[in-house]
């Protein structure tokens, strides 16, 4: 049954939002500048953290990691929506399908991890600032990305080829991309071993990366609270802001989409979450790490300075 199930479905239909097609418009319209704006964002940031000696720290070295995610994350699925959006034959074959989940739940799950890494960083910055040389130096973050992008890239794996194997009734996806929840709803029978993979995977990458990230937070507060110049205490919490507002934003939608009972909510709200969580998160990752962020803002001025000087010697 399996192997004939794999066999016969060598393409699936994506349903996306095709009971909505005025929608269908506006969502293309949405989606494509979200995701023109997310390559932008990540995109430079990566650059100037590449090309200014004075943001290759520790703190800019995850940050370049987490917009390199991004990047790979949106391109993923965002290319193939813009497509089906317009198409009237919303299809993609199996090998899309399953490099599509596995690129998908990769990065997510790498994300995941990385957000973890981050949020220690800070606490070492912030709560052992004498000891942050030597407790992040170059190769321990090395190790620390190496880690994330490992756990991330291995668990993916763990699911997209359990949930590939599943037989399958149909080849109908009820969502815009491969989404492995969604595939796993075509499934002729229940797993109880996919079940518990998917469980233990969601719990390793979700709560226990989050108690890590409130454990660090809460060594950060208790050292800020001792801060006696309230000078000090908002730069130790503007160099926190970002990095608690992009976990808020990211958990958040995570959760609700991984973490809920698979009867609650409709196939339509598990959609629109998933498009945020994919377009929206990644787009405001570089907005929000940039914009009370003095040394960013100078190495993007510095960035287009050179552009513009380049431009002017080259036309003349």
């Amino acid at each position: 049954m399996q192997a004939e199930n794999l066999t016969i479905w060598s393409f699936f239909f994506l349903e996306g939002f095709s009971r909505y097609p005025t929608l269908e418009i506006v969502l293309f319209v949405f989606s494509l500048v979200m995701y023109l704006i997310t390559l932008l964002g990540n995109s430079t940031l990566i650059l100037i953290t590449v090309l200014d000696a004075r943001l290759q720290t520790p703190m800019y070295f995850f940050l370049g990691n987490l917009s390199f995610m991004d990047i790979c994350y949106t391109s993923a699925s965002i290319p193939t929506l813009l497509v089906n959006l317009l198409s009237p034959q919303k299809t993609i074959t199996f090998s899309g399908c399953a490099v599509q989940m596995y690129l998908s739940l990769a990065m997510g799950s790498t994300e995941c991890v990385l957000l973890a890494v981050m949020a220690y960083d800070r606490c070492v910055a912030i709560c052992n600032p004498l000891r942050y040389p030597v407790l992040m130096s170059r190769q321990a973050c090395v190790q620390l990305a190496t880690v994330s992008w490992v756990t991330g890239c291995l668990t993916a794996l763990l699911e997209a080829s359990f949930a590939l194997r599943m037989p399958l009734c149909g080849n109908l996806i009820d969502h815009f991309t491969c989404e492995i929840l969604a595939v796993l709803k075509l499934a002729c029978a229940s797993s109880l071993l996919m079940d518990m993979t998917l469980l233990v995977v969601s719990v390793l990458l979700l709560p226990v990366p989050m108690l890590l990230i409130c454990i660090s937070y809460v060594f950060i507060l208790s050292t800020i609270l001792r801060i006696s110049s309230a000078e000090g205490r908002n730069k130790a919490f503007s160099t926190c802001g970002a990095h608690l507002t992009v976990v808020v934003l990211y958990y958040g939608a995570a959760l609700s989409m991984y973490l809920k009972p698979s009867s609650s909510g409709s196939q339509q709200t598990d959609k629109i979450i998933s498009l945020l969580y994919g377009v929206l998160t990644p787009m405001l990752n570089p907005i929000i790490y940039s914009l009370r962020n003095k040394e960013v803002k100078d190495a993007v001025k510095k960035l287009q300075d050179k552009i513009s000087w380049h431009q002017t010697h080259a036309s003349l």
